[in-house]
């Protein structure tokens, strides 16, 4: 991963946090987020400004190890406090986070709970993180999303990274469960460039699934802009006025899709 990546990365989780908080800096804390099920708008923000808080942690003290995230499963609060003092809250942890990104640099090693073992797994992990969770801020509040391509391929990218790995998934079982013959995805964001930079094919057919980024016929195919493939992968297409394209079995990519988010929800 270069220099220049990492820092596009941590230059865009700020980016990011202040378009959630021109989302919702007027908004009803207390409004629900139909995409995050039993959470009101004030619950994801204090879930966002927590998860930026505590990877900055993660990095700062280049731990070596799992560390306590309280901070992101604690989404109590008081949904009746000022929208524009909380958003305020999430734009300093992401301004925070990014501080600290760029002073340890993107090869240190510290612990990330995938491989990668550098701040560049934080950086990506926690953009991504801000850019869905702005989805779900969209979805609640009825405001429109957009997303830069270049941002949507990399998330489609780190998913196509993690559905390969073996702790993603619930149990041997519900990995099993998706591997058989015939059983393939192939996915195309038609406004990559170059063309060849949007394209995937996930195989379920061997004894474990592999990726790789070429163009093939599948057992079912999903196709369109980067961001509704992103949006498509992560249940949060109502966050756009049209989702992808989906060609053949629509069941195999929804079963795929919902075991490997398991693992992204915890």
């Amino acid at each position: 991963m270069t220099k220049v990546t990492f820092d596009r990365h941590v230059s865009e989780i700020s980016t990011q946090a202040e378009h959630l908080r021109a989302q919702v800096k007027d908004a009803d804390l207390a409004v629900p987020v139909r995409t995050c099920p039993g959470w009101s708008l004030g619950n994801l923000l204090r879930h966002v400004g927590g998860a930026h808080r505590w990877a900055e942690a993660v990095v700062r003290t280049r731990a070596s190890g799992p560390v306590p995230h309280d901070q992101v499963d604690d989404v109590a609060g008081d949904d009746r406090a000022d929208a524009a003092a909380l958003a305020d809250w999430v734009v300093e942890g992401a301004a925070r986070l990014a501080d600290t990104l760029r002073e340890v640099g993107p090869d240190a090693p510290v612990w990330t709970p995938a491989p990668g073992g550098t701040p560049e797994f934080w950086a990506r992990r926690m953009l991504l993180e801000t850019v869905l969770h702005r989805a779900d801020a969209a979805v609640a509040v009825g405001g429109p999303y957009t997303l830069a391509t270049d941002v949507a391929l990399i998330g489609v990218g780190e998913w196509m990274e993690f559905t390969v790995l073996p702790q993603v998934y619930e149990s041997e079982e519900h990995l099993r469960a998706l591997l058989g013959p015939g059983r393939t995805v192939h996915f195309h964001a038609t406004d990559a460039e170059p063309a060849s930079a949007g394209e995937w094919f996930v195989d379920l057919t061997g004894d474990a699934i592999t990726t790789r980024p070429v163009h093939e016929k599948a057992a079912v195919a999903v196709r369109g802009p980067a961001t509704a493939l992103l949006l498509a992968l992560y249940q949060r297409e109502s966050a756009l006025t049209e989702g992808p394209e989906v060609i053949g079995d629509r069941a195999l990519f929804e079963q795929w899709r919902e075991t490997v988010s398991y693992w992204l929800r915890k």
